[in-house]
């Protein structure tokens, strides 16, 4: 199960004026200390491990934050609707579209996602794949 993820930033507040808008919408809770910024994840009950955590930071070594090529981070919307306004706040808030929130044929029926690009450039997926919101196919 993942526990934490760190993410770089140059710009420790413009990152963190992304992550908010993208992550409180989805239940993240945000608290800031003199390294950064962290969102941490609600509790899941009956889950070992504790709530994951998003960190925002700069990087340890002092070397400037950089893209991963090939690296996704993904999050986990409870409606259509939330992919759709989270993209939007993403967008509001210095990040870049990637890919628009909606259906992709190469996956599932039910895969709703949005792709964003935080201040760094760092991919981002938005998605929610809950039946009951309705498929590409109807």
């Amino acid at each position: 199960m993942l526990s934490y993820i760190t993410i770089g930033a140059n710009d420790v507040e413009a990152s963190g004026r992304f992550y908010t808008a993208v992550l409180t919408p989805l239940g993240y809770e945000k608290t800031e200390s003199p390294e950064g910024i962290a969102f941490t994840a609600p509790a899941v009950p009956g889950r070992d491990g504790g709530s994951a955590t998003v960190y925002v930071k700069q990087p340890h070594d002092g070397k400037p934050a950089t893209v991963g090529n090939g690296s996704m981070t993904a999050f986990r919307a409870g409606t259509h609707e939330l992919v759709r306004s989270v993209h939007a706040a993403g967008l509001r808030a210095g990040g870049s579209d990637e890919g628009a929130p909606g259906f992709r044929d190469e996956y599932s029926a039910h895969f709703y996602v949005g792709y964003l690009r935080d201040p760094v450039g760092n991919k981002l997926a938005i998605f929610c794949a809950d039946p009951a919101q309705g498929s590409r196919d109807g």
